[in-house]
């Protein structure tokens, strides 16, 4: 599964991959895996992900086009 909001949100805030993979601790490569749904990703993964951009994991995932966080 390609995750197509997950890269157009960095793309929309000029962020470059290996930045993202640094906070995430992980490769550029491995980043770049996740983005095109070579490597699934995991709940940790999804959180980190989800307070980095401020954006609900379900956004993350392609289940909606409304990225803010219901809280």
């Amino acid at each position: 599964m390609q995750y197509k909001n997950l890269r157009s949100i960095r793309e929309d805030n000029d962020i470059k991959q290996k930045d993202v993979a640094k906070y995430l601790n992980v490769s550029q490569n491995t980043y770049s895996q996740y983005e095109n749904g070579i490597i699934s990703l995991t709940a940790e993964v999804l959180i980190k992900l989800a307070e980095y951009y401020n954006v609900s994991i379900d956004y993350l995932l392609n289940r909606t086009d409304n990225p803010k966080v219901n809280k």
